[in-house]
């Protein structure tokens, strides 16, 4: 956490600058203190947070202007909040976790100073379809027992430390963060509701063929259709109810696979171009321009870096 606290201003400024855009507001803002480290590996990000009492809003104009597919995974570590999404608000202690969905309307409420550590990462990093998510944004996942138990330290010493990682492990431990995360969301959900839903169960196959098949430039929706023994329509239907398409998620796992070759010291020989081929794309121009738009730097800062 930074050594020099931030004026409300500031923060304000800050916490609606992190990725996704939000309104803030606080009751004693000449008073206020607060403090925001992140750290970003690849299109995952952690947050270090810190603040007196305020509250935040993803109000549906900012989210009309601004969508972003992003899950935020949030653990309370000091202080007590009040979450409110889909209808349902719930309030959090320290040790308590939570879910939600940044292109839904959601409140975060903090009466006192609190700490908390964040976890920001894109929907179809997640091998669950997103309406069955959405059973669980804004309840309380408890992170004293259980799985919990095992996921809360590791995403508090992550915020704390992701800053002194290199790139190459910052991304490895990021991506790890998230794979706990669904492991605690499915324990959540319980067992029928992860194994017997035929839609998540198909998505998961579909999914788990298009990283296994990246590699193919040939890869496309007809292939993967016919592949799992459904029609092209059934398909793209599957991807509409994540909000998504087959395409977007191809190029997605494409580009967060380039990326994990890229900032990895044992595939420092290849070239970018030979990344990118390696990856399924067949052109070297569009591979940079695909690359640079999504993760807001070209391949070349990424091994540089």
């Amino acid at each position: 956490m930074s050594d020099e606290p931030l004026s409300f201003t500031a923060y304000r400024h800050a916490v609606s600058h992190a990725v996704v855009a939000l309104d803030v507001h606080a009751e004693q803002d000449e008073s206020f203190r607060g403090a925001l480290d992140a750290a970003v590996a690849g299109d995952i990000h952690v947050f270090d947070i810190a603040a007196d009492g305020h509250s935040v809003h993803r109000t549906p104009g900012l989210i009309a202007r601004a969508p972003q597919q992003y899950f935020k995974f949030s653990l309370i570590e000091r202080g007590t909040g009040l979450i409110v999404q889909d209808g349902r608000e719930i309030s959090l202690r320290a040790g308590d976790m939570a879910i939600y969905d940044t292109d839904r309307p959601y409140s975060l409420l903090f009466d006192e100073t609190m700490r908390m550590s964040v976890v920001m990462f894109p929907k179809v990093m997640l091998d669950i379809p997103a309406e069955t998510i959405g059973r669980l944004t804004a309840t309380r996942l408890d992170g004293a027992g259980g799985v919990g138990a095992m996921i809360a330290p590791y995403v508090a010493s992550l915020a704390r430390g992701a800053g002194e990682l290199d790139a190459h492990l910052a991304r490895r431990m990021f991506r790890t963060a998230v794979d706990m995360v669904g492991t605690l969301l499915e324990a959540n959900l319980g067992r029928e509701a992860t194994s017997t839903d035929a839609h998540g169960t198909l998505l998961r196959r579909v999914l788990d063929h298009i990283d296994e098949h990246l590699s193919d430039s040939e890869l496309s929706p007809g292939q993967i259709a016919a592949a799992h023994f459904v029609s092209v329509r059934h398909l793209h239907a599957l991807f509409n109810e994540q909000g998504t398409t087959v395409s977007t998620v191809i190029r997605t796992r494409r580009l967060e696979r380039c990326y994990d070759m890229l900032v990895d010291p044992q595939q420092a020989h290849r070239s970018i171009t030979d990344v990118a081929l390696a990856n399924g794309f067949v052109d070297a121009a569009h591979f940079s321009r695909t690359f640079r738009a999504h993760f807001g730097v070209p391949p070349s800062g990424v091994r540089l870096a």
